[in-house]
């Protein structure tokens, strides 16, 4: 096994950290001119720890991102890249649809919305149990009797790495999150504008396919 060496190794941090980068960009962070480090590129390069295309620049190679540990992965990670569509519901839907469009779309949690699509809560498999046990009336009553109401619902945004949701999960002991986007201003006294959802599962399907392409 080839040992690298450490101009090589800060080589492909430089690379993961800025890619797509080129040889005289590299270079610089370095403080070397490009031909003192066109040997290292080329090792690095035939080693599969970095890649790269004409015209474009250097990328992390396999060997790399196959290196790449499960929290630094999901730190450098954004929500906005592996979240999916929300599941969404009006305040006004009984409890009896909400069941219903829980099972159909075989989620774990609804998001409900106000008539201006802004996030009002959230209702999950637990909330929809309680309330439906031992109460016949349950079937008939609006959702917004029982969802978590905005102000207490633990969200998300965009922007944020997936290491920090996936720690608001653990700690908050949710299966999901909504994606939100603050209302732009003027828009006082409403709650957020809701973009997506965040789940457990999708935060691991993201690390296998990066073990599987590793």
């Amino acid at each position: 096994m080839i040992e690298l060496t450490s101009r090589q190794l800060e080589i492909i941090d430089i690379v993961k950290k800025r890619a797509p980068i080129t040889g005289e960009q590299i270079a610089e962070s370095l403080n070397l001119s490009r031909p003192t480090i066109r040997s290292d590129l080329s090792i690095l390069v035939m080693l599969e720890y970095i890649d790269a295309k004409p015209k474009v620049g250097y990328f992390p190679g396999k060997k790399a991102v196959a290196r790449l540990s499960g929290g630094y992965l999901l730190k450098e990670t954004k929500v906005k890249d592996i979240q999916s569509n929300p599941i969404i519901i009006r305040e006004a839907t009984t409890i009896q649809d909400a069941v219903v469009t829980l099972f159909l779309q075989d989620v774990g949690t609804l998001m409900i919305c106000d008539a201006d699509g802004k996030l009002a809560g959230v209702a999950s498999r637990k909330d929809f149990l309680k309330v439906t046990l031992g109460n016949p009336a349950a079937a008939s009553m609006p959702v917004s009797m029982v969802m978590t109401r905005q102000s207490k619902v633990v969200t998300v945004s965009p922007e944020d790495s997936v290491l920090d949701a996936a720690h608001k999960m653990i700690f908050y002991e949710v299966d999901s999150l909504p994606v939100v986007v603050q209302s732009e201003k003027g828009q006082e006294g409403t709650g957020p504008d809701l973009v997506g959802r965040l789940t457990k599962a999708s935060i691991i399907k993201c690390i296998l396919e990066v073990e599987a392409n590793g």
